[in-house]
């Protein structure tokens, strides 16, 4: 293979979108885009410089020779077995959770790609400071994939399907949990008209204390000092809401107890 490869993508959401852009952006050639949803595929070969897009798994007749399936979890395993490819081909999947046995019972030559990143269409991504995670059969393989995540990020770790499924848990917490607290804390803000963006700063030096001094030495409020009447007042102010209430007291007695 070429410094430059020719690419496949199947899938067409927020990870195949950022993938299919950052490879032609660095070099590499899209060829084929496969979506359920054919008006999501031509949505996005739109966006790129000469892209097929295709109805059909049997891609035999590709000129691609790296496949991605930039997939739902739950989809990967039946796309995959669907997939037909020329011989010479790699199939990797883009999941932080699926193992690579989902692929290997399939397609031999076969891999994971995972970018170690929350994704969504229309909101750009550096790429070159995303983690990269890969993950091969065979050593060549590996290989491959290692030079296909230089091309795109400076962070590239050859990281096995168990160490990433704790990778992704903890993602999850650092992420999408820490991004519904961002949620509710605008809905109890909207709730007495009050405007989200006060909070603005707040997040910004929180996020930005935890990555200088760490989360541990970060944190900071009521619970951790044991301040119980401001506790209980908090508490009374969420009686409208019985689900932010109960969320409110598990953390604080969580963070009392880690603190304490």
């Amino acid at each position: 293979m070429s410094k430059f490869f020719k690419i496949a993508i199947i899938g067409s959401g927020n990870v195949a979108w950022h993938l299919a852009r950052v490879f032609e952006d660095s070099g590499h050639f899209i060829t084929d885009i496969y979506s359920r949803r054919t008006s999501n595929a031509n949505d996005l070969a739109r966006r790129l410089y000469d892209t097929n897009v295709t109805r059909s798994l049997d891609l035999r007749d590709s000129a691609a020779e790296i496949f991605v399936l930039a997939v739902s979890d739950n989809a990967i395993e039946e796309v995959a077995g669907k997939l037909k490819v020329p011989p010479y081909a790699l199939v990797v999947h883009t999941s932080g959770t699926q193992p690579l046995a989902l692929l290997t019972k399939h397609h031999d030559n076969s891999g994971i790609f995972y970018p170690l990143q929350t994704f969504s269409k229309g909101i750009s991504v550096n790429f070159r400071e995303v983690p990269i995670c890969i993950e091969a059969k065979h050593r060549p393989t590996e290989k491959i994939l290692h030079r296909l995540g230089e091309s795109i990020s400076n962070e590239v770790y050859t990281i096995n399907s168990e160490d990433r499924k704790i990778l992704h848990v903890s993602a999850v917490f650092a992420c999408n949990f820490s991004n519904h607290m961002f949620t509710i804390a605008q809905d109890i803000l909207e709730e007495h008209e009050i405007d989200f963006s006060l909070l603005h700063p707040l997040i910004a030096e929180t996020v930005n204390k935890a990555l200088s001094v760490g989360p541990v030495e970060a944190q900071t409020g009521p619970a951790m000092r044991d301040d119980d009447k401001v506790v209980r007042e908090h508490s009374r102010l969420l009686k409208y809401d019985s689900a932010y209430r109960k969320i409110y007291k598990l953390l604080s007695e969580h963070l009392k107890e880690s603190y304490s």
